[in-house]
């Protein structure tokens, strides 16, 4: 299983927002962080402000933070949001398939029982868990260190 480009994206962003606790941070500073087009970013926000995961603040100070804390937010969560298919193959959730064996084949019960162990190693991860070492993911991504964070490194 291969997740989409958009997924990686969000996981980015979640980890961009974690890393930057208590602070508001502008989409085009994070996009520039992981050298990604703005517009593409933006798109990617969309369901993850739709869902909670981030808030938005408008005005001429706005920006965006995390809509939870980010232990609670996990990987399963962000992973499930953004995938818009898990089908491993044609037959997997009743696709349409020429394939003779379809209903009497164990080929959907095995991937079944391996996509569910994949999304239960995601929820034993959260955001927080990626984003452990703040000091170097500030460094890493461009995110000025508040005086209280230093003091805690």
């Amino acid at each position: 299983m291969r997740l989409t480009r958009q997924t990686n994206y969000a996981i980015r962003i979640l980890m961009y927002l974690a890393t930057n606790p208590g602070r508001l941070s502008k989409l085009g500073d994070v996009a520039k962080s992981y050298a990604a087009p703005e517009p593409f970013m933006f798109k990617i926000l969309q369901p993850l402000v739709g869902c909670g995961l981030v808030e938005t603040v408008r005005g001429r100070n706005g920006g965006i933070r995390l809509g939870r804390p980010a232990a609670t937010i996990t990987l399963r969560e962000v992973v499930v949001l953004m995938e818009e298919s898990f089908a491993m193959a044609e037959c997997f959730d009743n696709g349409a398939t020429d394939c003779p064996l379809v209903f009497h084949c164990e080929l959907n019960v095995a991937l079944r029982q391996a996509l569910e162990a994949f999304l239960s190693t995601l929820d034993q991860f959260s955001i927080a868990d990626l984003v452990e070492n703040r000091p170097f993911m500030s460094e890493t991504l461009g995110i000025p260190l508040h005086a209280e964070q230093s003091a805690l490194s």
